[in-house]
């Protein structure tokens, strides 16, 4: 079993505990869930911002922890104000230290669009992606069916959430695609043994439909490469990492963006 494998196993088990806890209409019922969204297009093609989704992540699998001693709220308004399209927020438990309360946080004090970045296997998911104030959902095409990721950005649309489709492979691109996803994001790492190449968002960018978006994630962490991939025609860029391994993170991407 790879380290994906164990990561949608215990998403599993977390899920089934969180409908024990919380019924849909408890969810419904919270403050943020009536809230108008921002659009992840329209930032992403906002000629004041970055294209960056700038990520808050304290620890992964394949690094350990990466910073445990930066609060979510400082590291995601530095982004903000440093020119983040949006934001990136995870909120997986077991593999990556992160909380759905991170997601309340990020929302309380920003007003640009908020990604929560999860493994999704259920529609609940989705609606409390909702109810804690987030704007997007990812939806990860190796752990997902066609049907699946047709239905769950069929349900994020209906509740006025933006969706980011992950892809690792031509295979996963051309099975996954739906009129109802905003978004294709290229992960350069592959998932299963963590190792990461930019020439997955090279290869992959002309097969992806003029339709949607594109976004190149993970393996950034250089001027050179996002000027690479803007030629390749990505519109966004989702770093994490290179920013967070450094004692403050907000500074750390305004340097970046300076460079730009």
């Amino acid at each position: 079993m790879n380290i994906l494998d164990k990561i949608v196993a215990r998403k599993a088990q977390e899920v089934a505990e969180a409908k024990a806890k919380k019924s849909i209409q408890q969810l419904e019922n919270q403050i943020y869930f009536s809230r108008e969204t921002y659009d992840l297009k329209t930032f992403l093609l906002d000629p004041t911002k970055t294209g960056i989704i700038a990520e808050f992540k304290r620890k992964s699998p394949s690094k350990g922890i990466i910073n445990d001693f930066s609060t979510v709220e400082e590291v995601t308004t530095g982004y903000a104000k440093a020119g983040a399209s949006a934001l990136s927020v995870l909120t997986d438990i077991d593999f990556f230290m992160g909380c759905p309360d991170d997601v309340l946080a990020a929302r309380a004090v920003n007003d640009i669009p908020v990604l929560r970045k999860e493994f999704i296997i259920d529609e609940y998911q989705i609606i409390e992606a909702k109810a804690l104030g987030a704007d997007i959902i990812l939806l990860i095409a190796a752990i997902l069916t066609p049907l699946q990721i047709n239905q769950f950005a069929q349900l994020a649309k209906s509740l006025g959430l933006s969706t980011l489709l992950e892809v690792h492979d031509r295979q996963e691109l051309e099975r996954s695609l739906s009129p109802h996803l905003d978004v294709i994001g290229v992960n350069n790492r592959n998932l299963k043994d963590f190792s990461v190449t930019i020439n997955t968002s090279l290869e992959l960018a002309p097969l992806i439909p003029k339709d949607f978006l594109k976004i190149s994630e993970s393996a950034i962490s250089d001027v050179g490469t996002i000027n690479l991939l803007k030629e390749a025609g990505f519109n966004g860029f989702l770093i994490g990492e290179n920013f967070m391994k450094t004692q403050n993170p907000g500074k750390a991407m305004r340097d970046f963006v300076d460079l730009m």
